[in-house]
């Protein structure tokens, strides 16, 4: 029809993938030089809300657990769908929209400038102001760490969150668009505030935490295999995440650390505490050396290869499902 404006479905193999592509790109750039915003930062607002309605839902019971999930995740992934739909018709307007949303649920800079202000702390022997900064990074209770626990804890979360901060958003960006991003987002900060297993979420937060494993499971695997690619040793890394990363408790973390590890040359894993409550994982890697300060530094330079690397394969994966989608047609 004359004067029709064409959806991006219908723009060419160029069209989604390319909107995904520059959006995504832009979105890790304005994290590259800003870093999370340090007001109304979108994940913050919807910790809070998620919270509003767990005071509302909240009960000893799983199947609470799961309207808790499908209420707080739903919305996050409707909102993303409304928006999508709003911006369709517009090329520019998707992509803005694309950075936009990269840009709010990934936080890769402020995971590396979280841990290098740690390692600098470690580095000029200031143990107090490292176990200050250290809750910024991950849960382990700080009191209980010395200096080479610290700074291993700081890689193994710097390993971890490269999948949950980083690369699990960019993967479902690249399958599902803005909805893909505000939902891998939303079920990883759910299952951050009801997925441990205190007493009050046992059974309330299990809906989220197992469906964080699942959302989880590509960008994990994802991430373990790049790190292979861009670290120091690719075999040492492949040893590692084949050997120990079943052994792990997290299906997604094991892989994640033990690709890491080998990566690295170091040895991860062992006794931490969280909560108080002390935990005895198994050693991965454990051919590789004791975690040092400088290994912190390391870890996110890796982490950021890992991010860009990311970028390429989504981008990618995207323009070859985008043509064939179209080859069948």
């Amino acid at each position: 029809m004359p004067g029709r404006t064409r959806s991006l479905s219908e723009a060419g193999p160029s069209g989604a993938a390319g909107v995904f592509a520059y959006g995504a790109a832009a979105g890790l750039a304005a994290d590259l030089l800003l870093g999370d915003p340090r007001r109304g930062h979108p994940v913050a607002a919807f910790g809070r809300a998620a919270a509003a309605v767990e005071r509302r839902l909240h009960r000893d019971h799983r199947g609470w657990g799961a309207l808790h999930t499908a209420v707080c995740a739903g919305s996050a992934v409707a909102l993303g769908a409304a928006a999508a739909r709003a911006a369709r018709r517009s090329r520019a307007a998707s992509t803005v929209l694309t950075a936009a949303s990269v840009w709010a649920v990934v936080g890769g800079t402020t995971l590396g400038r979280e841990a290098r202000a740690i390692g600098g702390a470690l580095a000029a022997g200031d143990l107090e102001v490292a176990r200050e900064r250290l809750p910024h990074l991950c849960g382990r209770d700080p009191q209980s760490l010395d200096g080479p626990a610290m700074a291993r804890a700081v890689v193994e979360s710097v390993a971890e969150n490269t999948s949950d901060a980083v690369v699990g958003a960019l993967v479902w960006g690249a399958v599902a668009g803005v909805p893909g991003l505000l939902g891998f987002r939303a079920v990883n900060t759910l299952d951050a505030m009801v997925g441990h297993k205190s007493p009050r979420h046992r059974r309330y937060g299990w809906a989220s935490a197992r469906l964080d494993d699942l959302a989880g499971w590509p960008g994990a695997r994802l991430t373990a295999a790049l790190a292979t690619v861009a670290g120091g040793d690719p075999r040492g890394a492949v040893r590692a995440w084949r050997a120990d990363a079943g052994r792990h408790p997290s299906p997604n973390a094991g892989p994640v650390e033990a690709a890491f590890a080998g990566a690295l040359g170091v040895r991860l894993g062992g006794t931490l505490s969280y909560g108080g409550r002390v935990e005895h994982r198994p050693v991965l890697n454990g051919e590789g050396r004791p975690v040092e300060v400088a290994d912190i530094d390391r870890a996110v330079r890796l982490s950021r290869r890992v991010t860009w690397l990311t970028l390429a394969a989504c981008a990618g994966g995207r323009l070859i499902a985008d043509t064939l989608k179209r080859r069948t047609k």
